[in-house]
């Protein structure tokens, strides 16, 4: 009786685990799809994630695309920079046959398309790789897209960009996004301590983590206690999902949303 309780309760916790933590499929569905195409995005949401998230550009005259990288050369083959192409130059190039011959054909979206296949419930992390000059056409995009605000959620590395972010939208969810890296100046790694403290100072709703970070029960109860939600990324290990998700965090980004979902249910 004692271990058939015992099962029982890993079960259940397992379970828990598995509904509370948001599962956010990173650049789509990427382990499966070329990342930032529609294409990723669809097999994202087909495979159950709870958000999904991607990364834009400002193009050349003014529009918005999918893109990771400052320049095409990786997901194309063509090394120029996307802030120097038009939107016509970027979405004629091939982004998909990269990852496979199966994905040819496939393009960088604009912020627009893959807004369009946001499902009712789910949530767009858009992670802002440029600087601020993109924010006035974000800010018509999200307006244009009738998405209700809470599902249109912003992340990004640079700081002022994301506090311009606040001002202009107040209700937006946004999250600071901080890499695991030791300062070039004095080697010291990042304190949870000075990211809580600009959080809050900005008004941010979280915090954005690479799971690098020291993060476990206490980690996450300190941020949560500074009223921050706290997220990780990119997470594709099985015990590190466990880990991270028993430790009580908000969300994890994955290139596998269907597989880690699994494995955070498992018993």
């Amino acid at each position: 009786m004692k271990s058939f309780l015992s099962l029982l309760a890993a079960s259940c916790l397992a379970t828990s685990f598995a509904a509370a933590t948001e599962i956010i499929a990173h650049r789509g569905a990427s382990h499966d799809a070329p990342e930032n195409t529609l294409a990723s995005l669809a097999l994202g949401w087909e495979q159950g994630a709870d958000a999904g998230e991607l990364d834009i550009h400002l193009t050349a005259d003014g529009q918005i695309v999918l893109m990771h990288d400052k320049t095409a050369k990786r997901t194309t083959g063509v090394d120029r920079a996307i802030a120097e192409m038009t939107l016509a130059e970027v979405t004629a190039l091939d982004g998909g046959r990269w990852k496979d011959a199966a994905w040819a054909g496939e393009k960088a979206p604009t912020l627009a398309a893959a807004l369009a296949g946001l499902p009712e419930g789910k949530r767009m992390f858009i992670e802002i790789k440029c600087g601020a000059e993109v924010l006035p056409e974000l800010g018509r995009v999200m307006q244009a897209s009738g998405k209700k605000a809470e599902q249109l959620v912003l992340i990004g590395f640079d700081f002022e960009t994301m506090r311009q972010a606040r001002e202009l939208w107040p209700k937006a969810p946004i999250y600071w996004l901080a890499s695991y890296k030791a300062d070039k100046t004095t080697g010291e790694l990042p304190k949870i301590e000075d990211l809580i403290a600009k959080a809050r100072a900005a008004k941010f709703d979280g915090l954005n983590l690479e799971q690098k970070f020291p993060m476990d029960a206490a980690f996450v109860a300190q941020v949560k206690a500074a009223g921050l939600k706290l997220f990780t990324w990119t997470v594709n290990d099985a015990a590190v999902g466990r880990r991270l998700a028993a430790a009580g965090l908000d969300g994890i980004t994955t290139d596998r949303p269907a597989w880690l979902r699994e494995q955070l249910s498992a018993r």
